[in-house]
């Protein structure tokens, strides 16, 4: 080991990356944050959250092959991260595999039970799996975690739809 892994200096740079990788995802410069991001991943590659960030950039950029391995790479290091399995579940649900989609939303749930938009797509994988009870109960957690006013619009037009087949 060396010096600089003793003192936490590799960590501290990996760290640096990350965070400068999450400013330029939300200044929406997804290249530059993928590239930023894959030298966290060089200095640190045992940290699962560093590959299920990436696996993100890659969803939010359109390119599910890259993202969807980064996602199984972060569940090898770490079979609990939250944000993996919630891209692997969107990936599902983007192909119409909704057992697949419900499976790992709900393991994302378990991870961050708090995640609105976790429960919002968990309720919709529900709803095309023909199962409108469990979907109107996710729906409606959902609805009551939105901070964002648009969000929780929509998840409550979800819950008047959902209703319709409980009658």
């Amino acid at each position: 080991m060396g010096l600089g892994q003793r003192l936490g200096l590799t960590r501290y740079d990996a760290d640096e990356h990350y965070k400068k990788a999450l400013v330029l995802y939300q200044a929406r410069e997804l290249d530059k944050a993928i590239i930023e991001i894959g030298y966290a991943i060089e200095l640190l590659p045992g940290n699962a959250e560093y590959y299920a960030a990436r696996g993100f950039f890659f969803l939010e950029d359109g390119i599910d092959k890259e993202a969807k391995q980064n996602f199984e790479q972060a569940l090898e290091r770490y079979p609990y991260e939250m944000l993996a399995h919630y891209g692997l579940g969107m990936l599902a649900y983007k192909a119409k595999k909704w057992q697949e989609a419900i499976t790992h939303f709900t393991q994302a749930y378990h991870a961050d039970p708090e995640r609105a938009e976790t429960l919002y797509y968990l309720a919709l994988a529900y709803h095309h799996d023909m199962k409108n009870a469990l979907a109107l109960s996710y729906m409606q957690q959902a609805a009551s975690r939105f901070d964002d006013q648009q969000r929780k619009r929509n998840a409550e037009k979800w819950i008047k739809e959902l209703q319709q087949f409980q009658e």
